[in-house]
């Protein structure tokens, strides 16, 4: 049931603008249906069927497809032109970030700017221009589709009357584990801490004589990715940067720089340019910690102290994750892994080596040796992972799964009321729709 809902929800997100771009001779297309003063053509529909069949192969024989997602696109369109009626905003230091991406990501098809532009058969300032139109077009309907679920909930009521009405549709749940960790980055030695607070400080020293700070970042800092353009991180949304230096970096007014700031990467320098309410645009100057010489062999010996005292009853793991533990989310949680409705996890969802760690401890309390794994951000950490509970696979018990049964049920509601909504708009909005 949740793959076929996931897939009739899909014809709505596949009709949100989509810049492609279309190149050579121009050729005769058909109006397939009038929103207001927007218009959808029968290329864009042919598009939006392929992209459809292509992404769901469950649809692929369905003939009515066409009109479903010809539906789909007349209700965006609706909501868009509701949308601009009520003035909807959006983030815009956001949006010029997301544009920034889009560019960067459609340039990096071509050899070249001209080569992109020929394609097109636009200059890359147009295009720009589209991509952030059709960008923000998303972003209000997003905007007023949230505003309108905002609310929306289910009682206990509710969600036993879905239940009992579609309890044999309702999904298998496969076996599941529930995990607690505690993660550790090795410390890094005192003689790698002082180097680069050396250079930090001779760094601050400079800037508070006058320097510029991109100039500084050029030959100082060790960030690698954002040196050679003067530190720029560009536009990040907020909870993407590390706690402590994202709060150094809101607490600032633009064009102020920040005393020095300890991360698990070394000192920085920011200075903010500018910040939103979802995101802020900074410069920084980084002197990293020597990662070649961590205390790798201490970070080890500690986990396993914890481990034997953990098993021998002298301390218990949630005092020690919330003690030791580097991950601040888990630690809040005495080291509990926990999703937004579930601390339950499948074990067919979960990555290498945690797959294989887990399916190594067989009884609920078991605790893994240290595990070595290498951070997306880049460098190694370890990590002590605990057992909580095994989850066989089962039927949906509403006793036993509420919180996933509730969450069913408060999707299949905000599905109702959202089409409801469409569905009123649509008496608002003039819709003229041809035969396709």
């Amino acid at each position: 049931m949740k793959k076929v809902m996931t897939a009739v929800a899909a014809l709505f997100l596949l009709c949100l603008p989509l810049f492609t771009g279309a190149a050579g001779a121009e050729t005769v297309d058909k109006v397939v249906a009038v929103i207001g003063n927007e218009v959808i053509l029968r290329s864009e529909l042919d598009e939006r069927v392929t992209m459809t069949r292509l992404q769901f192969p469950e649809l692929r024989a369905d003939k009515d497809l066409p009109e479903k997602v010809l539906n789909s696109l007349i209700d965006q369109k609706v909501i868009l032109a509701k949308a601009k009626i009520d003035s909807t905003g959006v983030d815009e230091a956001a949006l010029d970030g997301l544009v920034s991406e889009r560019m960067k990501m459609l340039a990096s098809r071509f050899s070249s700017s001209r080569e992109m532009e020929s394609r097109f058969g636009k200059s890359s300032l147009v295009i720009r221009k589209e991509i952030r139109q059709e960008l923000k077009n998303q972003q209000m309907v997003e905007a007023l589709r949230r505003k309108k679920m905002n609310g929306v909930s289910v009682s206990h009521e509710e969600a036993m009357a879905f239940y009992e009405a579609n309890k044999d549709r309702l999904p298998l749940l496969p076996e599941g584990v529930s995990v607690s960790q505690i993660l550790k980055y090795p410390d890094v030695t005192e003689g790698s801490r002082s180097k680069a607070r050396a250079l930090i400080e001779k760094v601050q020293a400079e800037l508070k004589a006058g320097a510029d700070f991109g100039a500084l970042a050029k030959k100082y800092s060790q960030d690698p990715g954002s040196a050679p353009v003067g530190g720029d991180l560009g536009f990040v949304q907020k909870g993407e940067l590390i706690q402590n230096f994202e709060d150094a970096a809101y607490a600032l007014k633009e064009g102020k720089v920040s005393d020095i700031v300890e991360t698990r990467y070394g000192f920085h320098l920011i200075k903010l340019l500018r910040k939103d309410v979802n995101s802020l645009h900074v410069l920084h100057i980084l002197a990293a910690f020597d990662r070649s010489k961590n205390d790798i062999e201490g970070t080890v010996a500690l986990l396993r102290s914890i481990k034997s005292d953990v098993l021998a009853g002298k301390v218990s793991f949630a005092d020690m994750a919330r003690k030791y533990s580097d991950d601040p989310a888990s630690a809040r949680t005495g080291g509990e892994v926990q999703s937004s409705s579930s601390n339950v996890f499948p074990v067919s969802s979960l990555r290498s080596p945690l797959k294989e760690v887990v399916g190594s401890l067989k009884r609920n309390g078991d605790i893994s040796d240290p595990v070595k794994i290498e951070s997306r951000q880049g460098g190694m950490l370890y990590i002590l992972f605990r057992l909580n509970e095994r989850v066989p696979a089962h039927r949906l018990d509403p006793r036993k799964d509420y919180a996933m049964l509730e969450e069913l049920a408060l999707d299949n509601k905000k599905q109702r009321v959202f089409m409801e909504w469409v569905q009123q708009l649509r008496k608002e909005i003039a819709v003229r729709k041809s035969d396709i």
